[in-house]
């Protein structure tokens, strides 16, 4: 399959999916070359598979740039942080050692906190426009949502309609305003790794490989790997399993 789409793998569960992620991950480091961009997720998955990460003695991160693929307005030290989060999940004991962790400002509005990441990925990127074939990152992860959301790509929101910018404010939506990597950003990666997991994300799953929801609405420049466990993939999906 093509597309969204992309190839997909089954697991037992939430636990052994969070070894797969990182497994992935962990082999994506090993052989990259510097310097290596990629965009963290926040989410309990997410979470396991850094800790994972966290353990493993075997992996040089010198080469890595960190980035997010969303943030809530809120201080860097809230319980709802992404970036406290990935500070207590891959940095906790310091074997994780990054070249760089680029994190989504909060402080000021949320407007002007998304100028200012879209300026640091523009930087980075070296240029004021996306080339086909040069991606922005080389490994995005995301997550998906039960309502079909992925980053902070919300329902009905103007964000969706964004493709100018490639990090912009979600003022609504949510009890708190977000910020965000937009459509053009998260498509220009080398690999997008979707780690879904619960039964309660069957149905999102579906559509959104069908090309529906926010999520299913990202074409993607380079490869997709779907990572669900046996609860979100439900009986169509039975037989991809590794």
């Amino acid at each position: 399959m093509t597309g969204i789409a992309g190839a997909l793998e089954v697991v037992k569960d939430a636990g052994a999916l969070a070894a797969r992620a990182a497994e992935i991950i962990a082999g994506q480091v090993k052989t990259a070359k510097w310097p290596y961009r990629i965009v963290l997720s926040g989410g309990a998955t997410p979470r396991a598979a850094y800790q994972l990460l966290a353990a493993r003695k075997d992996v040089d991160w010198s080469c890595a740039e960190l980035f997010f693929s969303d943030e809530r307005c809120v201080p860097p030290d809230h319980q709802d942080s992404n970036y406290r989060m990935v500070r207590e999940s891959l940095l906790a004991d310091g074997t994780v050692m990054p070249r760089k962790l680029l994190a989504i400002p909060t402080d000021g509005t949320p407007q002007s906190a998304a100028d200012r990441y879209n300026e640091v990925l523009r930087q980075k990127y070296g240029a004021g426009n996306l080339e086909r074939g040069v991606p922005l990152f080389h490994l995005t992860l995301l997550g998906l949502g039960d309502d079909g959301h992925t980053a902070s790509l919300l329902p009905g929101q103007p964000v969706l309609k964004e493709r100018e910018r490639w990090a912009a404010a979600v003022p609504e939506g949510r009890s708190e305003p977000r910020i965000t990597l937009t459509y053009p950003a998260l498509e220009s990666s080398a690999l997008i790794l979707f780690l879904v997991s619960g039964a309660a994300k069957r149905d999102a799953l579906a559509q959104a490989r069908g090309g529906g929801l926010p999520a299913g609405a990202l074409k993607p420049q380079g490869e997709v790997l779907w990572l669900v466990d046996e609860a979100a993939s439900g009986e169509q999906y039975q037989g991809y399993g590794f």
